[in-house]
């Protein structure tokens, strides 16, 4: 039976809360807005007006997908971060904001500097040195990436955001990807998620890829190999800042501190979780 926009509407926020799916009101507003093509004001103004065949097959097919906790941002395809929307699907690690606030505190590392070199290793989308090269245009950077199927994600991410003053790189962290230049900031948002963790995320993040999250027994192997392979790479008074999982900041800063860093600095992300660290050499 065909519904309007109204009854659509709360139809899928029953399903989704069905689902056990938390933020069901939000994720019901997406999907109408994607089965429409109306903002949030048109789907005010419109609410009674009635759904076609085709939006209708269109939303029924999302909630039966994200009923099994498929992220509805592979179903879309693309995803918002820091004002910019990015393409993301399988194999490639959605954008979160909590990773937002590694943005910004790279943005007040950078400032005074002139013409800044940056480097973001494990890229995935691009989401976080993409963003630093649209709202810095005189910087240059440099993004590693190890596997295809991130790769093309992010290449295509460069595209879109028009960031021409960017490099994508494909290569491993562990072999030194891009230490063959010196740069004024190094960051990273690396597989952080210890063995004992990996069972217990959420259903959704069964369906990212599980070497994009996987952080070795303890969770801190990329994070100990980073700081190795790279602190060389840094100009003198460089920064190194990562985005950590939760209970690793302490960790992350003694990793840090053992290596010669000096200024080593945790920051919080808007829920209040120690997510950012960061060191100078």
């Amino acid at each position: 039976m065909t519904q309007n926009i109204f009854e659509a509407y709360n139809h899928a926020k029953k399903e989704l809360a069905n689902a056990g799916i938390e933020d069901y009101g939000f994720e019901a507003r997406q999907m109408i807005r994607r089965v429409t093509g109306f903002s949030n004001q048109q789907i005010l103004e419109r609410y009674n007006q009635p759904l076609t065949a085709f939006q209708q097959n269109n939303l029924t097919a999302m909630l039966k997908q994200r009923s099994i906790r498929y992220p509805l941002q592979y179903m879309f395809g693309e995803w918002g971060f820091y004002g910019r929307d990015f393409y993301v699907g399988v194999g490639a690690l959605i954008p979160r904001p909590d990773t937002e606030t590694l943005v910004e505190e790279a943005l007040k590392a950078l400032e005074g500097t002139e013409n800044p070199a940056v480097l973001d290793l494990c890229a995935g989308t691009g989401c976080i040195g993409i963003t630093l090269a649209a709202e810095r245009k005189d910087a240059t950077v440099t993004l590693v990436e190890k596997y295809p199927e991130a790769m093309g994600y992010l290449t295509r991410n460069i595209e879109r955001n028009r960031t021409d003053n960017t490099r994508a790189l494909a290569g491993d962290i562990f072999e030194s990807a891009g230490a063959d230049r010196t740069y004024d900031l190094i960051v990273s948002n690396p597989p952080y998620i210890p063995a004992e963790e990996m069972d217990t995320v959420s259903p959704e993040v069964h369906f990212e890829p599980q070497e994009a999250l996987y952080g070795g027994e303890d969770g801190l192997l990329f994070f100990r190999a980073i700081v190795a392979n790279y602190r060389d790479s840094l100009k003198p008074g460089g920064r190194m800042m990562f985005e950590v999982g939760i209970g690793e900041a302490q960790a992350v800063a003694e990793i840090l501190s053992q290596a010669g860093s000096t200024e080593i600095a945790v920051q919080k992300d808007y829920g209040g979780v120690d997510r950012v660290v960061s060191g100078k050499f």
